[in-house]
């Protein structure tokens, strides 16, 4: 019974420095804010790229209306530089996710994507077309 409780105790160790690992790991934006490798709507097994005509204002549109995302902060970039990338946590372990977003003439690039796992279960997908409902009439 000893090894039982042991084992439990040691196993809650691991599990409790996992999850301040994936909390307070910090987000290096040289990995995560860069160029977006493609122009195409495209999905991936840990995240999507979409591509919209928004106009020149699109990323100073969409900037606006991820200002007020739940868990979302900036990380990189402004709307005079052309990129953005955010980064949201999931409300419970907090696992990080990024959002870049880049504006190419009159076209709006979204490219979001996980950092652990190597499937999101299509939850950039999601955020991004959430994300993306702000150009809708």
């Amino acid at each position: 019974m000893r090894r039982v409780i042991l084992v439990l105790w040691v196993l809650l160790a691991a599990a409790a420095v996992a999850i301040g690992y994936v909390r307070l790991a910090p987000s290096d934006p040289m990995r995560w804010h860069v160029e977006i490798p493609d122009d195409t709507n495209r999905d991936f097994r840990n995240g999507s790229i979409r591509v919209l005509e928004t106009g020149p204002d699109g990323l100073a549109r969409l900037a606006g209306a991820v200002a007020g995302m739940p868990r979302t902060k900036p990380m990189a970039g402004s709307v005079k530089d052309g990129r953005i990338t955010w980064v949201t946590r999931t409300p419970v372990i907090g696992f990080p996710d990024y959002v870049t977003a880049e504006q190419r003439g009159d076209r709006l690039l979204v490219w979001g994507r996980s950092r652990f796992g190597s499937s999101d279960l299509g939850v950039n997908r999601e955020r991004v077309e959430t994300w993306l409902q702000v150009f809708q009439p």
